[in-house]
């Protein structure tokens, strides 16, 4: 079961209007990248989860993105402006004006609504953990993009709060990677055979010499802090 708050993480108050910018903004919401995906992956690889910590972590995590969703939402709102109004509206914002009345879309930047497609689940906690450890650091490329493209103080401090979040969802699920790695199958024997241990190297260019690690030696991944 799932309870609504009505107070943000963060205080969600732009300074002005900017359809363009909603339109852009929008890529958080029904993106590949975005908290939409984040929430509904996090939520569906929870079920196979018999660890009731980690479970837990997966479950609080993909709430938080529920959050982070609402205040995505919240600022495209009030970037879409009072009044609908299709003069000048950039292309991937064209359905909020003329269907929504402003309102935002699950869509991305370019209009084209969010797919269940972005969401990967294996059943494997090991692989999962490491799809979300690279979907936490896709998310925040795509936010440092978008906090580059806007001068409105609102909208930046929004932004600069979700990257930081992002942030903390990245190093507790690196710490979840850490603690599974000995309950893993996908881990249990890695590096165990000989064609496990096998490096081609095809880069002729390079020295002689230069090896960019020792194919021999096994030590399984690890994301120590």
């Amino acid at each position: 079961m799932f309870k609504h708050e009505k107070q943000y993480l963060q205080p969600v108050k732009i300074q002005r209007p900017n359809p363009a910018y909603a339109a852009l903004l929008q890529e958080q919401l029904g993106g590949p990248q975005g908290e939409m995906k984040s929430a509904m992956q996090y939520f569906a690889q929870s079920m196979r989860i018999r660890d009731d910590e980690v479970r837990d972590l997966f479950l609080d995590i993909a709430a938080e993105e529920l959050c982070h969703m609402e205040m995505v939402a919240a600022a495209v709102s009030q970037l879409n402006g009072c009044d609908p109004d299709k003069a000048g509206t950039a292309p991937g914002n064209v359905e909020a004006k003329i269907l929504t009345g402003g309102a935002p879309m699950l869509a991305n930047a370019s209009g084209f609504l969010w797919t269940a497609a972005y969401v990967n689940v294996t059943g494997d906690l090991a692989a999962d953990i490491l799809s979300n450890i690279a979907a936490e650091l896709r998310a925040k490329v795509v936010y440092q993009h978008l906090y580059r493209q806007i001068d409105d103080k609102g909208v930046k401090e929004m932004i600069d709060f979700l990257l930081n979040r992002e942030e903390a969802h990245n190093t507790l699920f690196r710490e979840a990677f850490n603690r599974i790695q000995d309950q893993s199958a996908t881990l249990e024997h890695w590096g165990e055979t000989k064609d496990s241990r096998i490096y081609f190297d095809l880069s002729h260019k390079s020295p002689e010499n230069s090896k960019f690690f020792d194919p021999g030696k096994k030590q399984p991944p690890e994301f120590r802090m």
